[in-house]
């Protein structure tokens, strides 16, 4: 194939570039900005499509973050790339934060007290969780005895507090989040529209024209 890499990545090496990309932090949060100012489409829309990211990553909906923001976009006519983009607020280094805040104010909201170490456990809570679900769908087709007890009590425990939480706390977010794109998207096009005119300009010239035309 023509775009096939030249040096095919390990599984390996995949996960460790998802945990910490090569060339650094810093360097993807410039690439994902890039990639969001030059996005064709209005700086609105676009606007939109990153609240929407934003806003689902926010939830504990993990593995359906991309479709939920996609969703969520063409909702509310926004730019279905940049939902995509949106989602990364939720990362390795914000996970943590984004989770304790959430689970504490839902819990808060639902007048509920958590165990201690919730917070500290709620990955492993989601694993087990996760395990529980593909055993019950496997239990259809076996003779594997379903059991809901587990998942009964993540979902009130854990998933519905952070839901709620989730859902408070990524509104405002998703709000921020849209008046720091919109000024920042439409000045970049504005810049790239004056530099393209310019350049046509200096392309219409004719042959041997000065500065001033002559």
């Amino acid at each position: 194939m023509v775009f096939r890499r030249r040096d095919r990545r390990s599984l390996w090496r995949i996960t460790a570039e998802v945990v910490y990309p090569r060339g650094g932090y810093g360097r993807a949060i410039e690439y994902v900005k890039h990639r969001l100012r030059r996005l064709p489409d209005s700086p609105e829309k676009i606007g939109r499509g990153m609240a929407a990211g934003v806003f689902i990553s926010f939830t504990p909906l993990y593995g359906l973050h991309f479709i939920g923001g996609l969703l969520i976009a063409k909702l509310i006519r926004g730019n279905l790339l940049a939902s995509m983009i949106g989602t990364f607020v939720n990362n390795f280094l914000t996970l943590v934060p984004i989770s304790a805040a959430a689970v504490g104010l839902g819990y808060w909201i639902l007048g509920m007290r958590p165990d201690e170490g919730l917070v500290r456990e709620l990955g492993h809570l989601f694993q087990e969780a996760g395990r529980d679900l593909w055993h019950n769908v496997w239990a259809v087709f076996t003779a594997e005895r379903m059991d809901w007890a587990g998942l009964s009590i993540f979902f009130r425990e854990a998933f519905i507090p952070y839901f709620v939480g989730g859902v408070i706390t990524g509104l405002p977010a998703a709000i921020v989040s849209y008046w720091l794109t919109v000024p920042l998207v439409r000045a970049y096009q504005a810049a790239r529209r004056k530099a393209l005119e310019e350049k046509l300009s200096q392309l219409r010239k004719p042959p041997g024209a000065g500065p001033l035309g002559r």
